[in-house]
């Protein structure tokens, strides 16, 4: 993919260097002199400009973008961003940053953002996340909040231990992506056993997160 990210400071570096890691083509949309410091991650392509300017987008080829990560320190400089990227430059994928929790309901698609990253909301989720067995954790939103990524670890004494996958009946909305088992990544197949300390991934809309704890017997 070729990636474009608002914002070179520590957090825009810090995606770029993963995303080059990744072998993906990126770009870093800078501002601030004091932070343009493409030595610190050579591979990516780096652009001194504003990237609440439409004229600096456009020189800097963002319609080529398949991806746009409005990742600066400032709420409502990537609210920008996302909706320039979405509106003009037809991203298909626009990533925002939330600085501010309570700013985190004007980052939707009205503003051109397809996924919010909420660093605290994400820090609760995973602490969440490493605490609770037998109940669902809400790991990330999806699609505008059409749908959300969540989480359920099946406790050691489960019912379901030894039974297929197919025998779980999920709500229409809702599907197992993933079941993650030790050390291993499980696609999950009809056949496949669960099994007690089963961390099960789901994506799912949020109004049958319930039907999900039915489901698997909570």
């Amino acid at each position: 993919m070729r990636v474009a990210i608002a914002g070179a400071g520590a957090v825009g570096r810090s995606i770029a260097a993963e995303l080059v890691a990744g072998e993906h083509q990126v770009m870093l949309i800078e501002r601030e002199a004091g932070q343009f410091e493409p030595h610190t991650v050579e591979q990516a392509e780096w652009v001194l400009a504003d990237a609440c300017e439409l004229a600096s987008l456009e020189d800097a080829g963002l319609q080529l973008c398949d991806c746009v990560i409005a990742a600066t320190g400032d709420d409502k400089v990537n609210l920008v961003v996302s909706l320039l990227a979405k509106t003009v430059f037809a991203v298909r994928r626009v990533v925002a940053r939330v600085n501010d929790p309570a700013n985190e309901w004007l980052f939707t698609g009205a503003w051109g953002v397809d996924v919010a990253v909420s660093t605290p909301r994400v820090l609760a989720a995973m602490v969440e996340e490493a605490v609770s067995v037998g109940g669902l954790v809400q790991l990330l939103t999806l699609r505008q909040g059409q749908a959300n990524l969540v989480e359920m670890t099946l406790p050691d004494d489960t019912p379901w231990a030894g039974r297929p996958v197919r025998e779980v009946r999920l709500p229409r909305d809702a599907a197992l992506v993933t079941i993650l088992r030790g050390g291993r990544v499980i696609v999950p197949q009809p056949d496949d056993s669960l099994e007690g300390g089963d961390e099960l991934l789901f994506v799912a809309s949020a109004d049958v997160e319930g039907e999900i704890r039915k489901a698997l017997g909570h």
